[in-house]
């Protein structure tokens, strides 16, 4: 039995007061940028699955600082070299968008089968570097939490 990704996920856009964000580069797709993200597993909700990849990808327990569900989603079309993963058939996936912010940018625990290497970035630089619009669409979602626009 194959086991495919559950079609919802979780983006975390983990920043800092300043708005400075941190962004990853993939390891299976090189200048592949991007803030925490993952598939919900078994049972677990969207916050849950965000707290999980959290941990997972950047070795930061979100709950020891201000972890928020913004109460907002993005449906988009699953890039054709990630669908394998999915039962087949399945082309969209739904995205639920999340928000962590530290007191200062930390040391990151990168998974490395995931992540490559890290960097925090202004978050006008991040949204010009992630390669999804739906990131694009979280950054502009935080930029305008502080009254900014991209």
């Amino acid at each position: 039995m194959t086991n495919y990704k559950t079609p919802i996920s979780a983006l975390v856009l983990i920043h800092t007061a300043d708005l400075q964000v941190l962004i990853m580069e993939r390891a299976d797709k090189a200048d592949f940028w991007q803030s925490v993200t993952g598939s919900i597993e078994g049972s677990e909700t969207p916050y849950e699955a965000a707290i999980r990849e959290v941990l997972e990808e950047t070795g930061l327990d979100a709950n020891q600082y201000n972890f928020q569900d913004w109460q907002a989603s993005n449906v988009y079309e699953i890039y054709p070299h990630w669908r394998h993963r999915y039962a087949p058939g399945v082309v969209k996936n739904t995205e639920h968008l999340f928000g962590l912010e530290l007191p200062t940018p930390l040391p990151i625990k990168l998974a490395l089968n995931e992540h490559v290497r890290y960097q925090w970035v202004d978050w006008r630089e991040a949204a010009k570097r992630v390669f999804s619009w739906t990131n694009v669409d979280a950054l502009s979602k935080l930029g305008e939490r502080h009254g900014l626009k991209l």
